[in-house]
C-alpha cells in the first residue's frame, strides 16, 4: 500500500486532511474502499452510495485536535491497531491527536514534555492500541476498591480507576445490541441509534475535550457510521472469499438482517426499538454459512475455512463458570452445559450476542494479568469477599458485584485487520485468541483444528 496524506488519493478522509499514518485505499469505488492487510484484502461499502467526506465523524469538533476518526480509521476496520500507531508515533514524534494525555497516556495529564517521555507515557496505546477509560466507583456501589497494583504509579484515589481497552470498531454497528465493552452508552428500552448518537456526544465531550455535539451532528455521525459495512474479501492463500460459492465480503453482510434477540439461545426478546417481533425460539449454531461451498472444493485452503466454519458452529463444549450465564445464582442457566462458539456468538452473519448480555470469561482475572496492566483488588461490601482483577468492568456502570469482569462480545467480521483482540489487547493473534477459548473451555482442539478456526476468523 502506499503512503498518502489522506485515505482518498489527495482527499484526505480525516479532519484536517493532514493527519500522517493513514494509507491510501487499494482500490476505491463510488461505494467502496478496498484496503490490503496481514491475511488479505478487506473492502469497506457503505449503504448510502458514497462516502460522505464532509460528516463530522472525520471532523475535530472538540479542542485537542481530534475526531472520531482518530481512534476509528478506515485502513484498520475503523479502529486502531498497535503498529499503525507506533508509525503514527515516529512520523509526528509524538504530536499526532491521539497522543493525548487525557486518555491516550498511562496515567492521567502525564509528562509528554519530552520525546522520551511521550514513548513511556503512552506505552499502552504504542504496544496494544488501549485507551484510558477513568471511571469512579458507582455510588451504593456494593463493592469498594481496597488496593490498586499500578505499574505506573498514577497516585489515583481508590474511589475511581482506570481501565486500559480496546477502541470498539466503528464499522459493523447495525448488529449491535451493546454500545461499548462496559455498556455505559446503552440504556435501557432506548434504540441502538440513540445510544450511538450519546456515545458520539460523549466521545466528543471526553476523548476529543469539546462541546457536546449538536443534534444534527450527532444523528450525522450515527448515519454515517450504521451505513458502514466491513469484511474480509481477499484471503492470500484461499483467494476471493466470494468465489466457488462462498458468501464472504461487505455486500453480503449489509444485506443480512438483523433484529435484537434474532437466535438467542435462551429465547430473551428485551423490550425495546429494533427488537424481534417474536422470540427466536432457540439458537440455530449454524451462524456462519458464509463457506459452506467450500466443503468439498478443490483448493486445500479454502476446505480449511470451511472446515473452521464448521468447527465453530458445530464442536461442543463443556460451557462452565461464565459469569452472566452460569456461575452465579442469579444467571439464566444452571451449572455446566454443552454448547458451541455460537452459544454466545449468535447473530447469524456477524457473531457478537443479539442481545445485551455482557459476561466474563476470565480475560481481566488475576491469572492472565500482563506485568504493563494494573491489578484492582476489590471487596464484596456485605460479604467481605474479595477479588483481584485488571478491569471491573461492567460493575464500574452499575455498582453490582456480580458484575465484576464482565465486557461484551463485539462483532467478529474483518477480524483480520483489527488486531489485538479482546477488550484489553491480551491476546495478540487470532492463534492465541483460538489458544485461549481452547484452554479456559478444554475444548481439546488438534493441530489441525486450530489452524481451522484461524483461518476462518481470518477469512471473516
Amino acid at each position: 500500500m502506499r503512503k498518502a496524506a489522506g485515505i482518498f488519493a489527495g482527499v484526505c478522509l480525516l479532519a484536517g486532511l493532514t493527519t500522517v499514518g493513514f494509507t491510501a485505499p487499494d482500490e476505491r469505488r463510488g461505494d467502496q474502499l478496498t484496503f490490503s492487510d496481514t491475511a488479505g484484502v478487506q473492502h469497506t461499502v457503505t449503504t448510502a452510495g458514497s462516502f460522505d467526506e464532509d460528516n463530522p465523524f472525520f471532523q475535530a469538533l472538540g479542542t485537542n485536535g481530534r475526531s472520531c476518526a482518530t481512534c476509528h480509521q478506515p485502513d484498520q476496520a475503523w479502529t486502531v491497531t498497535p503498529a499503525r500507531i507506533r508509525e503514527r508515533f515516529e512520523q509526528t514524534r509524538g504530536r499526532d491527536p491521539i497522543f493525548r494525555s487525557n486518555d491516550g497516556s498511562n496515567c492521567q495529564d502525564a509528562d509528554i514534555s519530552t520525546l522520551g517521555k511521550r514513548r513511556a507515557a503512552f506505552s499502552l496505546l504504542l504496544s496494544k492500541g488501549l485507551v484510558r477509560v477513568g471511571l469512579a466507583v458507582p455510588p451504593n456501589a456494593e463493592f469498594t476498591i481496597t488496593d490498586v497494583d499500578d505499574p505506573y504509579y498514577c497516585g489515583a484515589a481508590l474511589s475511581e480507576a482506570s481501565m486500559f481497552r480496546r477502541p470498539l470498531p466503528s464499522t459493523n454497528l447495525g448488529f449491535l445490541s451493546t454500545v461499548m465493552w462496559d455498556g455505559r452508552e446503552t440504556v435501557k428500552g432506548q434504540s441502538i441509534r440513540d445510544d450511538l448518537a450519546t456515545q458520539a456526544s460523549d466521545a466528543t465531550t471526553g476523548h476529543a475535550q469539546g462541546a457536546p455535539l449538536t443534534a444534527r451532528q450527532a444523528a450525522d455521525i450515527v448515519e454515517f457510521e450504521l451505513g458502514l459495512f466491513t469484511a474480509q474479501t481477499r484471503d492470500h492463500r484461499a483467494g476471493s472469499l466470494h468465489a466457488h460459492g462462498a458468501e464472504g465480503g461487505p455486500r453480503q453482510l449489509a444485506a443480512q438482517s438483523f433484529c435484537i434477540g434474532v437466535n438467542d439461545p435462551l429465547n430473551m426478546l428485551p423490550l425495546m426499538p429494533g427488537a424481534c417481533a417474536a422470540p427466536s425460539g432457540g439458537l440455530n449454531p449454524n451462524v456462519f454459512t458464509l463457506f459452506m461451498a467450500w466443503t468439498q472444493d478443490e483448493s486445500p485452503e479454502r476446505r480449511a475455512i470451511a472446515r473452521g466454519e464448521k468447527l465453530f458452529n458445530t464442536r461442543p463444549f463443556a460451557i462452565d463458570n461464565v459469569g452472566g450465564l452460569n456461575r452465579d445464582a442469579g444467571d439464566p442457566v444452571a451449572g455446566p452445559f454443552a454448547g458451541t462458539c455460537t452459544v454466545c456468538h449468535d447473530t447469524p452473519g456477524a457473531g457478537d450476542h443479539s442481545v445485551s448480555m455482557p459476561l466474563n470469561i476470565g480475560v481481566a482475572d488475576e491469572a492472565r494479568r500482563t506485568p504493563d496492566l494494573p491489578l484492582y483488588y476489590v471487596k464484596n461490601n456485605a460479604t467481605q469477599q474479595t477479588v483481584t482483577t485488571t478491569d471491573p468492568g461492567r460493575a464500574m456502570v452499575t455498582g453490582k458485584w456480580s458484575d465484576i469482569g464482565k465486557f461484551k462480545g463485539p462483532v467478529l467480521r474483518a477480524l483480520a485487520a483489527r488486531p489485538p483482540y479482546f477488550h484489553n489487547g491480551s491476546a495478540a493473534t487470532l492463534e492465541d485468541v483460538v489458544d485461549f477459548y481452547n484452554t479456559r473451555f478444554n475444548i481439546g482442539l488438534t493441530r489441525r483444528e486450530r489452524a481451522d478456526l484461524v483461518a476462518f476468523l481470518n477469512a471473516l
